[in-house]
């Protein structure tokens, strides 16, 4: 069986990656964890960023597929937000790269790393935006604006699942999604 290399590779940059951090990993590492001379890094990545953005791509890719998975067309926008917000939350809580990526935000406050957070939130933003939009067109919630609205939902379950968290333990997720629904979507409905 043929080894992938570039497959092998982008495990052990991930494995770095969450382990060390983005600032602390070096290209020798991952050819290390690898099992690879670092000229063969090269051959598939011109250096740390592209690699890095290669494993974040997919990440994101990941985040998304498990966003859509919770979705089902026959539930209230209500409950399809609050699963699809709660599940990329829930993803961004297990997954040893995003708590890595958080963590090294918060403390180093990496541009890099900074710019991958954005990112990953204007996905989330943009994925919550497209089901607003698809509910103001049929009369679900009122008109608003998406992008700001999707961006007050993040920022709200952001606050319920993490900052919460850390002072008052955390919630359940029947508690989050009735806080949703009383901030939120209460606002939003027509009756």
């Amino acid at each position: 069986m043929a080894v992938n290399r570039k497959q092998q590779i982008v495990e052990a940059a991930s494995k770095s990656f969450s382990l060390f951090g983005y600032k602390a990993t070096t290209m020798d590492q991952v050819a290390k964890l690898a099992n690879v001379g670092k000229g063969t890094i090269y051959t598939f990545f011109k250096n740390k960023e592209e690699l890095f953005d290669e494993i974040i791509t997919s990440l994101i890719t990941e985040m998304k597929r498990e966003a859509e998975e919770v979705i089902v067309p026959a539930d209230s926008f209500s409950d399809n937000v609050h699963r699809a917000l709660f599940r990329m939350l829930e993803f961004r809580k297990e997954h040893k790269l995003t708590i890595k990526l958080h963590q090294e935000a918060r403390e180093i406050g990496t541009p890099a790393v900074s710019e991958v957070i954005d990112r990953m939130e204007k996905v989330v933003i943009e994925f919550v935006s497209k089901r607003i939009e698809k509910a103001i067109d049929t009369g679900a919630i009122k008109p608003c604006n998406p992008k700001m609205t999707a961006f007050v939902m993040l920022k709200l379950y952001i606050s319920l699942v993490f900052d919460w968290e850390r002072s008052h333990g955390p919630l359940e997720k029947d508690e989050i999604a009735n806080l949703f629904e009383l901030y939120l979507i209460n606002g939003l409905s027509k009756d």
